[in-house]
């Protein structure tokens, strides 16, 4: 999969052929005008320039992205492309037009997508003679930037068309969620709503807009109401929505007079003033009944699982929790009363069933974060958090569990690999949980959440099964000391290991010092460990760490290899390493490692290298570079049992350190000041 045509040079279009071209694809980017083709890329450029000055690209990058991009008129030129997707103005008949014709031109291998937001996929599909090879490619304003992309296929669309779009979504960076061909789909389903809902709130007199827009902020934790949205992707686009919503499925979504008024007076919402703080809690009430109650029909008629329908609002809109997540945080008594006052107001809207049940049960929402899927006798088990880059928890650890168990006990599995969605494999345990923990003076729970983890990695590692990491995509910490636990690695270009935890005042703690040391010595490991530095695929291949480096398009070709067992080795071999990697095992030799204690540089290495190396470890916690050393040393003889009791005997001494939690706090705000404490 390499070309894909982008029919339409508006906002939208071009933004989809920037983002496909920035990840490697060739894009063709097709409209009717020369003009329309020639601001499509002038539009690309302006931000591919501002992208320059904000240091995201280089020069260099942006010439190449160029060069991947071609503007044009002619429609020959998407005639061969694997995928062709239409991005126009949403009428319909334009579009079942553009689809018979490209129908009649596009090769037979070609799939045929449409960004439509208010139409039924099915529509369209119906008018080729290639349904299997067709579906829905939703994506979010602005695409370049906005990773979630929502995926409908209809009743004819095949398995085949299925993996190789969501393929196609991975490798240009997009969290894809699948979604039944609805009404809205799945996001546009409870946000249409949510702006519909204000419009009628001022209209009802409820509240004035700028308590509307507090209320909203403050129920949905988001840096813009609903009436400064309106006003930044247009008012038009917010009727058009709510009037497709209404004629579809009733005048529950039918956009209020107030919404059609502002749109005709071609006026923006008058979003100044004071709010009134008497009135929040009433108007967010609302919101809460109407979001919810929308996103629980949707779970109702299964247009999306709980789980996509919470990921298309927090990356798809960017809210701070989803809505099946809100439901929980207020409490499910809270969420059916403000549900019940809606379907009071709101005669065509009912209490969805999912509510119901919930209410009765007395329970919050679980969720499902690990999913197990076996193909071909293969058990793929995914961690299924690309809102949160899979980061590890309590959920994640016992869901893994539960899945791992049933793929070892399945006699019809012979191996078992895992995989993370989105950009990640793992990165890293969440850390909310070792901050909440040791704000709460409850550091033995980080311990026996550290214990769980190692027995699960242990299981992995000792299954009589292949077991295998599919690293396409960064994993930090815990992710990579997953990954090590494996008994195989399977890495594309994308995939990388990094170990940062002495950088934010802890020492890695599961495993990944001990299997790290035993595969490439205990004084590169130590480099790599102290210093944080990113293993990149090609040096893990280098180092013996991966077994194989493929595409992302070969990775399941290369699981059935170890499946079928033609990959043979011994994890734990003896192994020679590379000359250019030695320059950084000699920085950390005992002697070099008590220099750099006493803030000297390594000697008997490249000075520039040893230089920087002093300087990096500056910036890392001293008692925690400590810790880490006394446990490599001591783990050099012993066994990986061993080995691991030795890591966990000195956790809850690292984590009750100030510089524990100056270093957890800081990570992805400010550099820590460790103070040695």
């Amino acid at each position: 999969m390499n070309k894909i045509g982008v029919i339409g040079a508006g906002n939208m279009g071009s933004g989809i052929a920037q983002k496909l071209a920035q990840e490697g694809f060739n894009v063709v980017m097709i409209d009717t005008d020369q003009k329309f083709v020639q601001n499509g890329l002038n539009r690309i450029k302006t931000l591919l320039e501002q992208g320059v000055k904000r240091k995201i690209f280089t020069d260099k990058k942006v010439d190449k992205i160029l060069s991947s991009l071609v503007g044009s008129t002619d429609f020959n030129l998407i005639k061969d492309a694997d995928i062709v997707i239409e991005a126009i103005f949403e009428d319909k008949k334009v579009k079942e037009d553009l689809f018979i014709k490209l129908d009649a031109l596009c090769d037979k291998k070609t799939i045929l997508a449409t960004n439509t937001s208010s139409f039924y996929v099915k529509d369209f599909s119906e008018k080729t003679s290639r349904p299997d090879k067709f579906i829905g490619m939703h994506y979010f304003f602005h695409p370049a930037k906005n990773s979630l992309l929502e995926i409908i296929p209809t009743e004819k669309t095949s398995k085949d068309t299925i993996n190789k779009v969501m393929l196609a979504s991975k490798l240009h960076g997009k969290t894809a969620i699948i979604v039944k061909d609805a009404p809205g789909f799945a996001v546009n389903r409870f946000f249409v709503p949510f702006l519909n809902e204000a419009a009628r709130m001022l209209q009802e007199k409820i509240a004035d807009i700028p308590t509307i827009e507090e209320a909203a902020k403050r129920a949905f934790k988001i840096g813009m109401g609903p009436f400064l949205l309106m006003n930044v992707t247009g008012i038009p686009i917010a009727y058009h929505a709510a009037s497709t919503l209404g004629k579809e499925i009733g005048d529950f979504y039918a956009p209020a007079k107030i919404l059609k008024d502002q749109m005709e007076s071609k006026q923006d919402w008058n979003i100044e003033g004071a709010f009134d703080e008497t009135k929040i809690e009433k108007v967010q009430d609302r919101f809460y009944g109407v979001c919810l109650g929308v996103a629980a029909a949707l779970a109702d008629e299964q247009v999306a699982s709980l789980e996509d329908t919470d990921r298309g609002a927090k990356i798809g809109l960017r809210w701070i929790l989803g809505p099946f997540e809100i439901m929980n945080k207020i409490g499910i008594d809270k969420t059916y009363k403000a549900v019940k006052a809606i379907c009071e107001k709101y005669p065509d809207f009912n209490m969805p069933t999912i509510l119901e049940k919930q209410k009765q049960l007395a329970k919050p929402f679980n969720f499902k974060t690990v999913d197990l899927k076996i193909k071909e006798n293969i058990a793929y088990i995914t961690i299924n958090r690309p809102e949160a880059m899979n980061a590890l928890n309590e959920d994640v650890f016992k869901q893994l569990l539960e899945n791992f168990n049933k793929a070892e006990q399945n006699q019809n599995v012979k191996a078992i690999a895992f995989d993370g969605a989105g950009k990640a494999f793992i990165a890293g345990a969440d850390i909310r949980f070792f901050i909440k923990k040791i704000k709460a003076n409850k550091i033995r729970d980080i311990y026996e959440f550290t214990q769980k983890g190692h027995n699960l990695l242990l299981q992995i590692e000792n299954c009589k099964k292949p077991t295998i990491t599919i690293l396409d995509g960064l994993s930090m910490g815990g992710g990579s000391e997953f990954a090590l636990a494996t008994q195989f690695i399977i890495a594309t270009d994308a995939g990388s290991m990094a170990f940062p935890e002495t950088g934010i005042g802890i020492y890695p703690g599961l495993g990944g010092m001990l299997r790290l040391a035993k595969q490439i010595g205990p004084d590169l490991a130590k480099y790599y460990i102290f210093a944080g530095a990113p293993i990149s695929a090609k040096d893990a291949f280098d180092l013996g760490i991966i077994t194989e480096i493929t595409s992302p398009q070969n990775i399941e070709n290369s699981v059935k290899k170890i499946a079928d067992k033609q990959h043979k080795q011994e994890k734990y071999r003896k192994r020679n390493i590379p000359k250019k990697y030695k320059q950084f095992a000699a920085a950390f030799s005992d002697q070099n490692i008590k220099l750099m204690s006493d803030k000297k540089p390594p000697q008997n290495i490249d000075k520039k290298i040893a230089e920087k190396i002093l300087k990096i470890l500056g910036y890392k916690a001293p008692l925690a570079l400590k810790e880490a050393n006394d446990i490599i040393n001591a783990q050099t003889e012993q066994s990986v049992e061993q080995g691991i009791k030795t890591e966990l005997a000195q956790l809850e001494k690292i984590f009750a350190t100030k510089d524990a939690l100056e270093g957890l706090s800081s990570a992805g705000k400010k550099r820590p000041e460790f103070t040695g404490a």
